[in-house]
C-alpha cells in the first residue's frame, strides 16, 4: 500500500469504528484494553488522530517535548463518535496538503511524513477491532491491509522500547521466528500467486529485527524463506496474525498453527506487547 491508500484507509477505518460504537452503550468494557470502556477507546483514538495530525502539520524534525494538543472534546461522551469523524476529516485535509515523502522525525524506521499516516491507519484499525470484539463481533480485515499492518508492526517494533520497554528484552543467540500467512500462500512457504505474507524475525544478542531482502520478497521486509529456516513458526490468516501480534487473539487458539521452539514463542509474546 502507498501513502495515498493509507490516508484513504484512515478515513474508511474511522467510519467503520464510528458505525460500530455510535449505536452502542459507550460504558461497555473493552476486554482487549483492560480498564477501558468504549468511550475511553473512542477518546484515545481521537486523541491519536489529533496528535499525529499536529505532528504532520508542524512537520517536526526532532522528538517533541510535549504531547499536548487541543482535543476540543465534546462535553458528553455521546458526542465522541462524531468528534472522531471530525478528527479523521481534519487529518485527511492535512494529508492532502503534505508532501508525505518529505523527511520528518518519526519514532520508527521510516523517517518521513508518510510514517505517521501509516501509523495512524493501524492504530485506528486495531482499535476498531477492539470495539467490535467488545461488542461480541468478529473483526473483518482485508488481507492486503492486514499484510501491510503486519509489516508495519514488525518493521517498527525494534524501535518501540521508549513506550514498550519490554521489547528491549527480545534478545537471543541468533534465534529466528517466522510468521506465515495461510491465505495467499500454500502454508509451507510456497505461494499460490501472492508472494507477500511471510516474515522472518531474527533475535540477536544485541537486539532483534526483520530479516529483509529474502528471496521471493513481496513487500518490504517480507519474503519466502523456506520451511526449515526458523526455530519457531506461527501460521494463520493475515487478519488473524495481525490481531495476534497486537495481542488481540490467543496464540493457543485454533486459528493458529505453531511449531518449533515453544519457549522462544513464549518469550516473543511476553515481550512484544505494543
Amino acid at each position: 500500500m502507498n501513502p495515498a491508500q493509507h490516508g484513504a484507509a484512515v478515513v474508511a477505518e474511522t467510519a467503520r469504528f464510528v458505525a460500530t460504537v455510535k449505536a452502542a452503550d459507550l460504558s461497555t468494557p473493552v476486554p482487549s484494553c483492560p480498564g477501558w470502556t468504549l468511550a475511553d477507546l473512542t477518546r484515545h483514538t481521537g486523541h491519536v488522530h489529533r496528535w499525529f495530525t499536529e505532528l504532520l502539520r508542524r512537520r517536526i524534525q526532532q522528538p517533541p517535548s510535549s504531547r499536548e494538543v487541543d482535543l476540543r472534546l465534546p462535553e458528553h461522551a455521546d458526542g465522541y463518535p462524531d468528534w472522531l469523524t471530525d478528527g479523521a476529516a481534519e487529518a485527511a485535509e492535512v494529508f492532502a496538503g503534505t508532501d508525505l515523502d518529505a523527511p520528518m522525525w518519526a519514532w520508527g524506521l521510516d523517517q518521513h511524513a508518510r510514517f505517521w499516516v501509516r501509523r495512524m491507519l493501524f492504530e485506528t484499525l486495531v482499535h476498531r477491532a477492539d470495539a467490535e470484539l467488545a461488542l461480541g463481533l468478529s473483526p473483518r480485515i482485508d488481507r492486503d491491509l492486514a499484510v501491510d499492518g503486519i509489516d508495519e508492526f514488525l518493521t517498527n517494533l525494534p524501535f518501540a522500547s521508549l513506550f514498550a520497554p519490554r521489547t528491549a528484552e527480545l534478545r537471543a543467540p541468533d534465534r529466528t521466528i517466522r510468521f506465515l500467512c495461510t491465505d495467499g500462500t500454500d502454508g509451507t512457504g510456497g505461494t499460490d500467486g501472492d508472494e507477500s505474507g511471510d516474515w522472518l524475525i531474527r533475535l540477536r544478542p544485541d537486539g532483534f529485527g526483520l530479516v529483509a531482502d529474502t528471496p521471493g520478497t513481496g513487500t518490504t521486509g517480507t519474503g519466502t524463506t523456506g520451511p526449515d529456516t526458523a526455530d519457531a513458526t506461527v501460521r494463520g490468516t493475515a487478519a488473524d496474525l495481525l490481531l495476534l501480534l497486537y495481542g488481540r487473539l490467543d496464540r493457543e487458539s485454533d486459528a493458529f498453527h505453531s511449531e518449533g521452539d515453544r519457549d522462544l514463542l513464549a518469550h516473543w509474546f511476553a515481550h512484544s506487547a505494543f
